[in-house]
């Protein structure tokens, strides 16, 4: 009799640009094992980015090619820019006994939730939206423009904490604590 395969705990990360989710995927790497979803965007690189780290980057073009191809799991267009996960992709974390880290936006863990149920939603939540604009200002990679043009999908998603399984907030220089609280809440579906 073949052994069935058992699927690895997904958990879905999420907030707003400027949120923390990178800085807690990364600081989570100390306290937990895990496979990340790399996410493939038409968004231009920066700096210190390379293919595969943290995305995959593609023209716009090739992504509506593989939207018509229908090799995603689930894409969205985020604050002007296309962004998904391929099928392709995750098959080959599936494969993998390790927990997967999935950053998403709320578009993508409504559909995500939908196809994988079972997977768990943490909601990295700022101080607040204008606390949001000084991080990203600070960050010194995206244009006042652009910045601006993630003020509505910004406010939009900030309402939309209900569909998360956790909430965890990310105040100002408590980066540490945040990734505790969030790697506590990991290990706790792991082991349960």
């Amino acid at each position: 009799m073949k052994k069935k395969h058992k699927i690895p705990k997904i958990f879905l990360i999420s907030s707003p640009s400027g949120g923390g989710e990178d800085s807690v995927i990364e600081g989570l790497k100390k306290h937990v094992q895990f496979n990340r979803v790399i996410t493939t965007v038409t968004r231009p690189k920066r700096k210190g980015e390379k293919m595969g780290k943290p995305y995959y980057f593609v023209n716009e073009k090739r992504f509506k090619k593989l939207i018509d191809d229908k090799q995603f799991i689930e894409w969205a267009r985020v604050y002007g820019d296309f962004r998904g996960c391929t099928k392709g992709e995750i098959k080959r974390l599936l494969k993998i006994n390790k927990p997967i880290i999935w950053k998403v936006d709320w578009q993508g863990v409504v559909t995500i939730k939908k196809l994988f149920p079972k997977s768990i939603s943490i909601f990295i939540a700022p101080p607040s939206y204008q606390e949001l604009e000084k991080r990203l200002i600070a960050r010194g990679s995206d244009t006042l423009e652009e910045i601006k043009k993630r003020k509505q999908f910004t406010k939009r998603w900030l309402t939309k904490k209900r569909i998360y399984d956790h909430i965890v907030p990310n105040p100002n220089r408590k980066l540490k604590e945040t990734v505790k609280k969030i790697s506590s809440i990991i290990r706790a579906h792991i082991n349960a």
